[in-house]
Parts: structure tokens; C-alpha cells; sequence
């Protein structure tokens, strides 16, 4: 259990840091502002990193980033390694995140709700009930005790 605590404060530090650097100690314009860190994940025995980000652009621009990000690799370990103080600093693996294109799944989806929703809203529209107003049968004894 301590090693899972130990294992999401390094994550945490880890991404904080290197969107730290990226943002203000990496001079290399393939990684401006594009580049948006979503996750870390370390391994239980804390040797190993995994990086999540997303860019926002086209292929090009995320082929771009994935280059510039194995280039600065070693600047970014240097500063985790700087900051966290660790015996040994966790290699680093960048992995592109999946958020943009689920994100783009989701908005298509809810925009065939809206449709379909707008479909029977105005197939609704003019309808009448099936039956009365009231749909609740009373008692006749009511009825007539209320005249």
C-alpha cells in the first residue's frame, strides 16, 4: 500500500515537472503550445514512467511533437531527477493519449441524440393523448357523494 502512495506522488511530481519544462525550459517549437500533459504512471518499483500527453492539431503536428519529445527525453529525466530527489530517476516513455479522438467519439454520439431527439420532439408535436386528460379511474361512489 505505501508503494502505491510512494508510486502516485512521483507520478504527480512527474507531471508537474515536465509540463513545467515543456511549458517554460524546452526551446524546441515542435513543442509549444500544442503539447498538453494528461497523466504519468509509475511502476510499483518506481524505475519506470509512463508520460501521457495529447496534442491538438493534425497528424503532422502530433508526428512533430512525438519527435521533439524523444529529443528532450533527456533534459526531462534530468529535471525529474533534480526534483524528486530519488535514488534513481524513472526512465521516461511518452505515449500519445487517446482524449482527443474519444472526446470527438462522444460529441459525434451526443449530436445523433440531439438529432434523434429533435426527430420525436417534432413527431410529438400536435399529438394528442391516447386517452382522457385524466387517466385515473374513480370510484362512481365518489362521484356521486360529491354532487
Amino acid at each position: 500500500m505505501a508503494d502505491n502512495a510512494r508510486a502516485k506522488k512521483l507520478a504527480d511530481l512527474i507531471r508537474e515537472v515536465v509540463a513545467e519544462k515543456l511549458q517554460r525550459g524546452i526551446k524546441d517549437p515542435r513543442l509549444g503550445t500544442h503539447v498538453t500533459i494528461t497523466d504519468t504512471r509509475v511502476t510499483g518499483d518506481l524505475r519506470e514512467a509512463t508520460v501521457f500527453y495529447t496534442v491538438y492539431g493534425d497528424d503532422e503536428d502530433r508526428a512533430s511533437a512525438a519527435a521533439g519529445l524523444e529529443s528532450a527525453k533527456g533534459i526531462l529525466r534530468s529535471s525529474v531527477g533534480a526534483a524528486a530527489g530519488t535514488k534513481f530517476t524513472p526512465t521516461l516513455t511518452f505515449v500519445a493519449d487517446a482524449l482527443p479522438e474519444n472526446a470527438k467519439t462522444i460529441d459525434d454520439l451526443l449530436n445523433k441524440a440531439r438529432a434523434s431527439d429533435a426527430k420525436v420532439r417534432e413527431a410529438s408535436s400536435g399529438a394528442a393523448y391516447a386517452g382522457e386528460a385524466d387517466p385515473y379511474r374513480k370510484p362512481e361512489d365518489e362521484d356521486e357523494a360529491s354532487e
